[in-house]
Order: C-alpha cells, then structure tokens, then sequence
C-alpha cells in the first residue's frame, strides 16, 4: 500500500498548524552561523512545496525533490506566480541526481524517518555529491524514544470536506512505526474512503552522525533548539568537507 497518493490532495489542510516561517527563518540562521553565499537550494523530500516556495519567496533559488508524484502536483500549482520558481523533480532520495551542486540541502518534517536505514548511505552519497565544499546539510528527525510512545494510538484530523483517522503501530522487528490511514473524502452528497500505510523509522542521532562522517561530512551537530523541538523533533546539521 502506497504513501502520500490520495492524502496529497488534502495534506496542506491537515496540516495547517505546521511553522513553515519557523522552520524557514531556523534554515536562514544557520545559513548566518555558517557564513559563506547560500543561494542555490535543495528541498528532499519536499512534498507539496509549502517549504520549498516559503524559501523561494525569500529570494533563493530551489529544487525540490521528492517520490510522490501526487505531492509534487500539489507542489507545482502552489508555485504558479512566483517570480523565481522552483525546478521541482520527481525522483527517490537514494536515486537523486541534479545538474550540479547546491549550496545546501535541507530535508523537513520527517522526511528522513520516511527513509528505511540500508538507503541511508547512498542517500548520504549522492548528497555529498550534490553540495558544494562547505556546503550545508541541515535535516530533522522524530527522535526514537517519540516515536515509540505513539504505540498503539487512534488520532483523527476532521475538516469540512475531509476525516483522516490513522493508527500507530510499533514494529520491533523493522524498529518502525506504521501507521494506517483511512481517509474519507466528501463526494457531492457521499464520502468515498481511501487508505495508506506510512512508514517511519526510528534512526539514531549517534548512528546517522557516523553514516554523514563516513559519508564525507564533518562538524555534524545535533540541535534541539529549534522548531517544534517540544514534539520529539531534533535537527542535526552536517557541513561538506572541503576537500
């Protein structure tokens, strides 16, 4: 079963209380205690762009990434109008490939903990790849000890056109927490129902510290000042060694 397909159309409204200027001005103060030009950007994982045009709005230039087809059409139309918009591009976090490098690259709300562990080197890889000498890789995760604690739990987000009712489940042996999703559309006088199973995978601080070291990266940080750092959210910040 699928991921972020039919839940695309209605991801923006379920998640309207999401600090997307927040988590922008937390990616420029970085950008300000790492010093150099930060221009060119990479979004991964960037969803239905709110971000990504967040980001473009105040003047730098980006590319979003991400695996869902129907997030990025999301995307797509909320960058119709803006002066500089983003080259949005459809493509696996392990199998990205761009013309060339990025000043940074950033990866938001979960987006890692979508990524099972054995893909994690070569994601690391290709974005050692893809950042120049000195660049920045800035990206947040759930923290294991959080996610765990949502065994078992029933949580429902209603609107006027659309219910999401989804279940967490802890799986030991993946170390994963598995959501199901039915999501209940309204159709003219009838709602139809569809349904998804998200993945998210319980990752490490320490052990995603090593993999970006191995990986070419150095002064890795790990930062819980910072945006909904309240709700089991940490950032960890990696710089591309220069040589």
């Amino acid at each position: 079963m699928s991921c972020y397909g039919s839940l695309a159309a209605w991801y923006d409204q379920l998640t309207g209380d999401v600090p997307y200027a927040e988590f922008a001005d937390f990616y420029e103060a970085e950008f300000s205690r790492c010093g150099g030009e930060f221009r060119l950007l990479l979004d991964l994982c960037c969803g239905t762009g709110t971000l990504t045009c967040e980001m473009a709005r105040r003047g730098y230039e980006l590319i979003g990434a991400d695996a869902s087809v129907d997030m990025l059409m999301q995307a797509q139309n909320k960058a119709t109008g803006l002066p500089q918009p983003p080259l949005f591009l459809c493509q696996q976090a392990e199998e990205l490939d761009l013309y060339g490098t990025v000043d940074c690259a950033f990866c938001s709300l979960d987006g890692m903990n979508y990524l099972p562990p054995p893909s994690l080197p070569e994601v690391f890889r290709r974005l050692h790849l893809f950042i120049r000498p000195g660049g920045l890789f800035i990206f947040d995760i759930r923290l294991p000890e959080w996610l765990r604690s949502l065994d078992g739990q029933v949580f429902v987000d209603e609107r006027e056109d659309v219910l999401c009712l989804w279940r967490a489940d802890y799986s030991a042996e993946s170390e994963a927490m598995i959501y199901g999703m039915d999501i209940f559309s309204r159709k003219g006088r009838l709602w139809e129902r569809s349904r998804e199973e998200h993945v998210e995978y319980t990752h490490s601080p320490g052990g995603l510290k090593a993999l970006l070291e191995n990986a070419g990266f150095a002064r890795v940080e790990l930062l819980d000042h910072c945006p909904q750092g309240n709700s089991g959210r940490l950032f960890i910040r990696a710089v591309r060694r220069l040589n």
